[in-house]
C-alpha cells in the first residue's frame, strides 16, 4: 500500500496570500519525510483551496485568468506540482474555466453541480458541460480536462484530485493507493466473497491505523488539523494490481460481466468501515484510462457508460477518465451530468464527472494519449 497523496487545505481571502501557500508547501514536505521515515512511500503533495469564486470575486475575467497565471509560477517556484483553486457554482464563473485550463498546465479545479441543500442547479450543469466540451476543443488532446470536473454532494474533505476543496481553518488529509492489498484478498478468497470481504476488512484495519497513528502524530506536531484517509480504492499504473484484475480474481469472470455490481458494493462496504477517521469519498474509484485492466475491458466492450453510472449507485466516485466522441453535443454530455447530479442527491453520496471527449475521433477508436498518467483505450459510445 501507498500513500497517494497528502493533500494541504488552506482558506484564502486574497490571491496575495502567498504566505499561506508556502507554508502548505513546507508542512506537506515535513509530513511527507515523516512518513517515509516510518516506510511509507508517498507518491504526491498537493494544495487545495477554497472555491476561487471566494478569493477572485472582485476582479474582471482577465484579471482572474492573469492572477491564477501568477499563482501557478509561485507554485512552480515552489516545486508545487499540484494545486487546486477549489470550485465554481455560478455559471458565468464556470464559463472562464476553459480559458483558465488553457493558460495553465497544473492547476486543477471543478464545478459545482447540485448538493443536498440547494438541489440539481441545471444552469450549473449545462454550463459545465459547455466547459468540458470547450476544453476538449481548446487544449492539446482535449488533455485539459485531466485537470477539471464537475461534481454534485461532494465534501471538502476530499484529498483527490480535481474534485477537491477546501473550507475553514488549514487542515491536512491522504488520500491511499492499496490495489495490491485487494489483489491480495481478493486471490486468496478462491472466489468466496465473504471471505475476501473479510480478508480485506483485516488488512486495511491493519494497514490504515498504522497510517492513521502517523497522521495524528503529525497533526499534534505541527498544530494543524488531520481530516483523515480518503480510503477510495485509487488505481494504480502498474498492470499486475488492477482493480479490473482485482475483481475477475474473485469473480472468475471479466470485469463488466454479472457480479461486478455485487464487488462493487461490497469494496465499498469495507472501504467505509474501517475503524480509522475517514473522509471524502471513501468508495471505490474506476477510472478506465488510469487502469490497465478497465481500459482493457472497454476494449472488449464488457462494460459502458451506463454499467458505470450503475456501479456509481452502490459505490464510489461517478465516471472518472471517461473518453467519449469528440464531436458529442453539448447536451448529450449535460445528460450525463444530470444523471452524476441525480444519482448523488437522490442517494445522499458525494459523485463527480471527468469526462475526455476525444477531438477528431469517434465511439470504437483507440485514444492517443501522451501522458504518465493515462492508459489508451477505446472511446465509449454515447447514445
Amino acid at each position: 500500500m501507498k500513500i497517494r497523496t497528502i493533500t494541504t487545505g488552506i482558506s484564502l481571502a486574497s490571491p496575495k496570500e502567498k504566505d499561506k501557500i508556502r507554508q502548505a508547501a513546507e508542512f506537506n514536505q515535513q509530513a511527507k519525510i515523516l512518513f517515509e521515515q516510518f516506510g511509507n512511500e508517498v507518491q504526491t503533495t498537493r494544495i487545495a483551496t477554497n472555491s476561487w469564486e471566494e478569493y477572485l470575486h472582485d476582479l474582471s475575467p482577465k484579471e482572474i485568468v492573469k492572477t491564477i497565471q501568477n499563482l501557478e509560477k509561485f507554485c512552480d517556484e515552489l516545486n508545487i506540482n499540484f494545486f487546486n483553486i477549489g470550485y465554481a457554482s455560478s455559471p458565468e464563473k464556470i464559463a472562464l474555466i476553459p480559458e483558465i485550463k488553457k493558460s495553465t498546465s497544473l492547476i486543477f479545479s471543478s464545478s459545482k453541480i447540485g448538493d443536498q441543500e440547494t438541489g440539481i442547479n441545471y444552469e450549473s450543469i449545462l454550463e459545465s458541460a459547455k466547459t468540458i466540451k470547450r476544453i476538449s476543443q481548446e487544449t492539446e488532446n482535449g488533455y485539459g480536462n485531466f485537470r477539471f470536473c464537475a461534481w454534485a454532494n461532494c465534501s471538502s474533505t476530499i484529498p483527490f484530485f480535481p474534485a477537491a476543496y477546501h473550507e475553514g481553518n488549514t487542515s491536512f488529509a491522504l488520500g491511499i493507493e492499496c490495489s495490491d492489498l485487494v489483489m491480495k484478498s481478493f486471490a486468496t478468497a478462491n472466489n468466496d466473497i465473504q471471505l475476501a470481504e473479510n480478508n480485506l476488512q483485516l488488512l486495511l484495519k491493519e494497514e490504515l491505523n498504522k497510517i492513521a497513528d502517523i497522521g495524528e502524530k503529525i497533526s499534534a506536531q505541527f498544530g494543524v488539523n488531520y481530516n483523515g484517509i480518503d480510503t477510495s480504492l485509487a488505481p494504480p499504473l502498474e498492470r499486475q494490481e488492477s482493480i479490473a484484475f482485482a475483481y475477475e480474481k474473485l469473480m472468475n469472470s471479466k470485469f463488466g460481466y454479472q457480479g461486478t455490481l455485487t464487488v462493487s458494493g461490497m469494496l465499498t462496504r469495507v472501504l467505509k468501515s474501517v475503524p480509522v477517521k475517514i473522509c471524502g469519498y471513501s468508495g471505490l474509484m474506476l477510472p478506465v484510462c488510469e487502469d490497465v485492466g478497465l481500459a482493457a475491458r472497454a476494449n472488449e466492450q464488457t462494460y459502458d457508460i451506463t454499467n458505470l453510472l450503475l456501479y456509481s449507485a452502490v459505490c464510489g466516485c461517478g465516471l472518472d477518465t471517461v473518453p467519449i466522441p469528440g464531436n458529442i453535443s453539448t447536451e448529450k454530455i449535460a445528460a450525463i451530468l444530470m444523471d452524476i447530479a441525480t444519482l448523488a442527491i437522490k442517494l445522499d453520496k458525494p459523485l463527480s464527472a471527468r469526462l475526455f471527449p476525444i477531438p477528431g475521433k469517434e465511439a470504437g477508436e483507440m485514444t492517443a494519449f501522451n501522458s504518465p498518467y493515462l492508459v489508451d483505450c477505446q472511446i465509449f459510445a454515447v447514445n
